[in-house]
């Protein structure tokens, strides 16, 4: 039997990888399961390889023989990889993604059988949609959904599965998902920041938004994880004293990264880059346990795929090697907690980062242009960039010593401040050879030295600048990127757009030149946007003050974070960008708050299975035994006994105390939410469940670790933190 072409791509295919992952080339190795340019380049027609490109590109639409033409390809390619099923992946908004699996199979009228997969197929599919949260758009009876192939996010292979990166949209066409609308704005910032870069290069024809998302992740014996119903369930601990030692020595950051750990962060990494996924830098974090992985930068829309795709693999690698993954962002009390620093930046198709400063003064306006016009659009909105961050598990996060805190500023640095500080004192309107020539010199012209010897760094800022890039560093470690940079690539194109059109009038009306008019809207713009910039300790009570005073918000509980989505000014920002209709932002709105709800449900459920399942009988058990051991002495010394009893009947006091005080507020709690549950209106009810129910928790919690520490460790009921936080 002769050996088809497939066959042998796949059978030279096995041997090279084989022979590369001994040899640990990893940069031959790199998208090997992919179905990138490199792929089409060989199993795609010209014509084919060109609408795809120019799809990618300028998003032309792509025809439907030349989508047969890439379904057959991506088949053949992938069949001869060893895939056995197709899926369309899309992000709901659950916040994680989905996928239904499809074999290439199918029959023929006279039964005969063939792999089949052709253009309808890769284009479309229809999942059922009515058990998605939709947030009303689609109803139960209503099950139609759609989702649509994104060719701007190769095809990859997962397992013995090809799986096509799609958007998710209802009958309707509302948007069901967190691609669909990022892709709108991402489209919206290629179009703004396009016309604002040919200011200072005609040649730019398109800008990428790009993202280098950094994941911070806490790694679990994975017997010992199952070993406590509270990891397992909400992806925190309920309860749990802190251990004597945590990370007050500072010895686990940037440490020795342990060999379990190093062994999961190999398969990890060597999985992660057959996918395409460019992870480069792996270390420890502050937290024992704590570990972070980082990649390459990356245009947006692709990134936020690798980062969901990551924490999927990520789950599947750390099974095999025994552990369980957390990507809670506050798993543990009195340590740190994980995020996932947004770093973002815009690339032109000519190779110049907008964000970094050049070697002229001219590259130097453009980078000031994009700069403040940044900050000018984070000052606007800063609220509604909030809210983009904003859940159950990363209310835990926000302010605490290893995270911002909710009130939004941004860090640019001492060096860049006297810039922007110069630049507002230029005088408005026309100027003169020597004001030019001072300021394109001696002030714009300074800015790469500046930058060069620019080390300051601030932990505590929300929106950091970082030299060539901003760093948005509220993100929690579980949220999807999508949905910051749905918001943060808005407002910035909102902006430009704004800049441009301002540029553009006084350049019009004022006969001014082009320099002269970006310099007179920049001026404004510094002094406009001058409360969001902040350089200070961003925990202290000062700038809480300072911050009120500025008139920030500072909405620390996610329902309160959440009410400028559905405000006048949301609604006609998005509404003009073509990035969400208010439909989709109202439907948007009632998902994340039920989603707040049905967590703080969640764990109010698990604490009273906890408490009454398995802390009092513990407890109980332990007094019957000092009890025991109290009768056992009087009966033995009589009168004697009670000098030598003090020390367990002080204990029995101390256990009975914090034992009925647990028992009260469990009752009280379980009252609580359920009088909560009886809310119709979901405002109203995700803000009974934070006021009211959610604050018997910490309460709850407090007696229960008091206990801990005076019951005998052989009969406490859960795994302590000490066993859990130090892989062996």
């Amino acid at each position: 039997m002769s050996m088809s072409r497939f066959d042998a791509i796949r059978n030279s295919y096995i041997r090279n990888t084989i022979s590369i992952e001994e040899k640990g080339r990893r940069s031959e190795l790199f998208a090997s399961h992919v179905f990138n340019e490199k792929r089409m380049l060989q199993y795609l027609t010209k014509d084919a390889l060109n609408s795809v490109k120019s799809a990618i590109l300028s998003g032309t639409k792509i025809d439907r023989k030349i989508a047969d033409q890439v379904a057959e390809a991506m088949k053949g390619w992938a069949i001869s990889m060893g895939a056995t099923h197709y899926t369309h992946w899309f992000q709901p908004l659950t916040g994680a993604t989905a996928e239904k699996h499809d074999a290439f199979f199918d029959l023929l009228p006279d039964g005969t059988a063939l792999e089949k997969f052709g253009g309808g197929q890769l284009v479309q599919q229809e999942p059922d949609a009515s058990s998605f949260p939709s947030g009303g758009i689609r109803n139960t009876f209503e099950a139609r959904g759609y989702t649509a192939w994104d060719p701007t996010s190769p095809a990859f292979i997962y397992g013995t599965t090809l799986c096509v990166p799609t958007i998710f949209v209802s009958y309707t066409g509302e948007a069901l998902d967190n691609k669909a609308p990022l892709l709108r704005a991402l489209h919206a910032m290629d179009e703004a920041a396009t016309d604002v870069a040919k200011y200072f290069d005609k040649t730019v024809t398109k800008v990428n938004a790009t993202l280098g998302w950094e994941q911070e992740y806490f790694l679990l014996d994975k017997a010992l994880a199952h070993s406590r119903q509270d990891i397992l369930m909400t992806g925190r601990t309920l309860i749990g004293h802190s251990a004597a030692k945590g990370q007050q020595l500072d010895d686990h950051y940037f440490g020795v990264i342990p060999n379990r750990a190093l062994s999961f962060m190999s398969d990890l990494e060597k999985e992660c880059t057959k996918l395409g996924i460019p992870v480069k830098t792996r270390h420890n974090e502050v937290a024992p346990n704590q570990f972070e992985l980082a990649p390459v930068f990356e245009e947006a829309n692709l990134a936020v795929d690798h980062n969901l795709l990551l924490m999927d693999v990520m789950d599947k690698i750390a099974d095999k090697h025994n552990f369980k993954v957390l990507f809670h962002e506050k798993p543990f009390a009195g340590i740190n907690g994980s995020g996932k620093h947004n770093n973002w930046s815009l690339a032109t198709d000519t190779g110049t980062n907008l964000l970094s400063p050049g070697t002229t003064p001219m590259k130097n306006l453009q980078f000031l242009t994009f700069f403040i016009n940044t900050i000018k659009a984070v000052d606007t909105y800063e609220e509604l960039l909030r809210s983009s961050i904003a859940s159950a598990s990363n209310d835990h996060r926000l302010g605490a010593n290893e995270a911002p805190p909710a009130i939004l500023s941004i860090f640019i640095g001492t060096q860049l401040s006297a810039v922007l500080d110069e630049l507002e004192g230029v005088s408005k309107g026309k100027l003169s050879p020597e004001e030019k020539t001072e300021l394109k010199l001696n002030v714009v012209g300074k800015i790469p030295e500046i930058l060069l010897d620019n080390t300051d760094r601030n932990r505590t800022s929300p929106f950091a600048f970082t030299g060539n890039k901003f760093e948005m560093r509220g993100v929690g470690s579980k949220i999807n990127c999508a949905k910051p940079m749905t918001v943060l690539n808005t407002i910035v194109a909102k902006q430009l757009r704004s800049f441009k059109k301002e540029v553009d009038t006084l350049i019009d009306k004022k006969s001014l030149k082009k320099d002269e008019a970006i310099f007179n809207v920049l001026r404004e713009y510094i002094k406009t946007s001058k409360r969001i910039r902040f350089d200070g300790d961003g925990y202290s009570d000062e700038w809480e003050k300072e911050a009120k005073r500025r008139k920030l918000s500072n909405n620390k509980a996610t329902p309160e974070a959440l009410q400028i989505l559905t405000s006048k000014e949301t609604v006609a920002l998005f509404k003009e960008m073509d990035v969400m209709s208010e439909t989709e932002i109202k439907a948007r709105q009632e998902v994340e708050l039920e989603a707040y709800i049905l967590h703080l449900q969640i764990e109010g459920r698990v604490f009273g299975e906890l408490i009454y399942n398995h802390i009092l009988p513990a407890v109980i058990n332990y007094q019957n035994t000092l009890i025991k051991n109290v009768m056992g002495l009087k009966e033995i010394y009589g009168a004697a006994h009670k000098n030598l009893t003090e020390g367990q009947l002080g204990i029995l006091e101390e256990i009975a105390e914090h034992l009925t005080e647990v028992k009260k507020k469990t009752d009280a709690m379980i009252l609580t939410r359920k009088k909560a549950n009886t809310l119709k209106d979901i405002n109203a009810k995700a803000n009974a469940y934070c006021e009211n129910v959610k604050p018997y928790f910490d309460e709850i919690r407090y007696h229960c670790d008091k206990l801990e520490l005076l019951v005998d460790d052989a009969v406490w009921p859960l795994t302590k933190y000490r066993e859990l936080l130090f892989i062996k």
